[in-house]
C-alpha cells in the first residue's frame, strides 16, 4: 500500500525538473497524475525551456511504476488553459485531492535596469499563475468534499530577500501571503495548504549561469547573500524537494498548514 493510493494530484510545471521528480515520487506512493508544462519559452530566460518530449518523458515514468497520467500543455497564465486541464484530467482521473503548484521561471536583474515585461513575466507567472491553478482545481477538491492537499512551490528568495533578485523575492514572498490566505479559507473543506521554500536544486533553471556569474563578478558583495549552513552536497537534487511535499500532501502531514517549509542547506540562516 503506498501512503497516496486512491488519491490524484495534479502537478504543474511537471515536464522535468521538480516538477517531475513530485510526479514520479507521488506515483510511486500510488497517485495518479495530471501532468501540466507550457513545454515552450514562456519568458526571455537564459536556460532552455521544457519540450513536449520532455512532458512525453514524465508520462512514461509515471505509467512505468504502473499510475495512471493525464497530461496537458497549458500556460499556467491562462486560467482557462488550467481549468480545462484539470476538467480533463478529473474526468479521466476521477478526481483531483493533491495541488502541487510548481510551476515557475527565473531571471536576473538589478531592479533599476529591469525591462518592464521581465518584472510582468515573473509576476504573472510565478504569483498569477499559482492564484490561476489553485482557483482552477480547489472547487473540484471542495466538491468531492474529502479534504485534499496543496503544496506551493517558493523558494528561499521567499523568505529572504536576494540581489539582482527584486521581481523573483517579489513574486515568491507573494505565493506565500496566498498560501496563508489559502490555508485559512480552506481548513473548514479539510484541504490543508502549504509552501516549500527550496534553494538550488540541480535542474535546468537552477543551475548557474553566464548572466549570474557577470552579476556576481561585477558586484562581488552579492556573493554575502548567497551563503548555506550545509554544504555537503552542495547543491540539492529534485528528490530532496519531493521528500518534502510528499511529507506535505501525505498522511505524516496531516495536521500541517500553513506552513512555510524550508528545504534549503540552511541558507535561510545565512
Amino acid at each position: 500500500m503506498g501512503k497516496l493510493d486512491g488519491k490524484v494530484a495534479l502537478i504543474t510545471g511537471a515536464a522535468r525538473g521538480q516538477g517531475r521528480s513530485h510526479a514520479v515520487m507521488l506515483a510511486a506512493e500510488g497517485a495518479d497524475i495530471i501532468a501540466v508544462d507550457v513545454c515552450a519559452e514562456a519568458s526571455a530566460v537564459d536556460y532552455p525551456a521544457a519540450t513536449p518530449a520532455d512532458l512525453d518523458e514524465t508520462v512514461r515514468l509515471v505509467e512505468g511504476l504502473g499510475r495512471r497520467v493525464v497530461a496537458r500543455q497549458a500556460d499556467v497564465r491562462s486560467s482557462a488553459a488550467l481549468a480545462a486541464a484539470v476538467a480533463d484530467g478529473v474526468a479521466e482521473l476521477g478526481s483531483v485531492d493533491i495541488v502541487v503548484a510548481n510551476a515557475g521561471i527565473v531571471s536576473w536583474s538589478r531592479l533599476w535596469e529591469m525591462p518592464d515585461d521581465m518584472w510582468q513575466d515573473m509576476i504573472d507567472i510565478n504569483l498569477t499563475g499559482v492564484f490561476n491553478t489553485l482557483k482552477a482545481a480547489v472547487p473540484s477538491m471542495i466538491e468531492q468534499g474529502r479534504g485534499g492537499a496543496v503544496v506551493i512551490t517558493s523558494s528561499v528568495a521567499g523568505i529572504k530577500s536576494l540581489p539582482a533578485q527584486a521581481h523573483y523575492s517579489a513574486s515568491k514572498h507573494g505565493v506565500v501571503g496566498l498560501m496563508k490566505t489559502a490555508a485559512i479559507e480552506l481548513a473548514p473543506f479539510d484541504i490543508r495548504v502549504n509552501a516549500v521554500h527550496p534553494w538550488g536544486v540541480d535542474t535546468a533553471m537552477g543551475g548557474m549561469t553566464g548572466t549570474v556569474e557577470r552579476l556576481l563578478a561585477d558586484n562581488p558583495s552579492y556573493a554575502n547573500s548567497f551563503g548555506q549552513l550545509l554544504n555537503d552536497p552542495p547543491i540539492a537534487q529534485p528528490q530532496d524537494i519531493s521528500e518534502a511535499v510528499l511529507y506535505l500532501v501525505g498522511p505524516s502531514g496531516r495536521l500541517v498548514t500553513g506552513i512555510s517549509l524550508p528545504v534549503d542547506a540552511g541558507a535561510t540562516k545565512v
